[in-house]
């Protein structure tokens, strides 16, 4: 410690005087108020036990908060130590931290084991299956005391830590619309908690699953988890764009690894979508297709198909103002979680991306519009026009091409 080498390669040893003038230094970083301040941007901080902390009661039982960091991470993030002195002089005893980060840990002893990690990638959704075990746990321990708390954080403790708040909140008989808004009156101060789309979405996606059972009281709701329902993709489109003639795209699923509550995304297509002019016809697209409904075979008694045409009825709107496509050749059968990324090039100049579940796929379009899409920059901005909309077509649920 105060050593380094000269390149030279001589050791070269710190005056003393400057080792005692770095560690003043760093004490007084590591205790400003300015520097933690201008990190935390619209959060609410706290100012408690002479601490000034990145936290907030969403209600009286769930606190919100960014990462207790250790070491150089502590002069911008809440200092452990201080989250640790505040939690035990507050809630000695009844206090239990829940971690979303994938990307940093910490030793659970420090707050005396009562720490318990839901991880998830920063900017994303957990799949739902990791939604229903976090609400549980943080029920059975709210229900053990009535005097426990729950302490919830992600890296910045917003967005992540919004999302499975609100979930909570969803779980304890609010709306979607209800839950998400208290989060953000409680925890920012300009009335924008959770604003990434996709996060909002899965909130919802939450309280559709959610089944509350009248005249049961003080009790959970029962969840009924969306069944694997594996969709073909066929096209991916994008309507009024300006300024581009390609956009890259990536369409990644969430993997499931047994045991694990974290679920990695894997690549499984990308292609380019290119302007379609007049005149492009494939002729190879399918047209007619035999459905069998999601409840027709449950009974295995024999049922009539369905028959569902595909109709180009957009042909009009394509013709009128720049439009990018990709059809696929052989469709792409894909199930659960995606997220689907778009890029100005092959590699890298990310312009916005869109994450969905396709249980709640409803038909066979999914449309988005610029305010539904995810960390939308200036770049990705400037190739929409007023009336873009990003559209995925799937072909109908156990479809046969005819």
């Amino acid at each position: 410690m105060g050593t380094k080498f000269s390149r030279q390669g001589h050791l070269k040893t710190k005056p003393v005087g400057d080792l005692h003038g770095y560690h003043k230094f760093l004490h007084y970083v590591t205790n400003s108020f300015f520097l933690r301040n201008l990190v935390s941007k619209s959060r609410r901080r706290m100012l408690v036990g002479g601490y000034d902390l990145d936290m907030s009661y969403i209600t009286e039982r769930l606190l919100a908060m960014s990462y207790p960091a250790e070491r150089m991470r502590a002069m911008y993030r809440n200092p452990l130590w201080q989250v640790k002195n505040v939690l035990d002089t507050r809630h000695p005893g009844r206090y239990k931290v829940y971690n979303l980060c994938i990307e940093e840990n910490y030793d659970p002893l420090h707050f005396h084991g009562r720490v318990e990690v839901y991880p998830f990638d920063d900017n994303h959704v957990p799949p739902l299956s990791m939604v229903k075990h976090f609400c549980e746990s943080i029920y059975s321990w709210l229900s053990h005391d009535p005097q426990n708390i729950a302490v919830i954080h992600c890296m910045a403790g917003k967005g992540r830590t919004g999302l499975m708040v609100c979930a909570y909140l969803v779980y304890s008989g609010m709306t979607a619309d209800e839950a998400l808004q208290l989060y953000a009156n409680r925890r920012t101060i300009n009335n924008n908690g959770v604003t990434i789309p996709s996060q909002r979405r899965y909130v919802r996606y939450w309280s559709e699953v959610l089944s509350f059972t009248r005249g049961k009281l003080n009790g959970p709701p029962e969840v009924l988890l969306p069944t694997t329902n594996a969709r073909e993709l066929h096209r991916i489109r994008l309507y009024d764009t300006v300024n581009i003639n390609s956009v890259f795209f990536v369409v990644l699923e969430m993997q499931e690894i047994h045991g694990q509550h974290y679920r990695p995304s894997i690549e499984v297509g990308r292609s380019c979508c290119r302007q379609i002019k007049q005149g492009y016809h494939r002729n190879n697209s399918p047209r007619y297709y035999v459905s069998y409904g999601e409840h027709d075979m449950s009974h295995g008694e024999p049922v009539s198909p369905r028959i569902v045409m595909q109709m180009d009825t957009e042909k009009p709107s394509i013709y009128q103002k720049r439009c990018l496509g990709y059809c696929f050749e052989k469709p792409l059968q894909v199930t659960g979680d995606l997220r689907v990324i778009f890029y100005e090039k092959l590699i890298g100049g990310r312009l916005f991306y869109v994450c969905f579940n396709t249980y709640f796929i409803k038909g066979s379009l999914l449309q988005f519009s610029l305010r539904d899409l995810d960390k939308v920059g200036n770049k990705g901005k400037s190739i929409c026009g007023p009336s873009f909309c990003l559209e995925l077509f799937f072909g109908p649920t156990n479809a046969v091409q005819q």
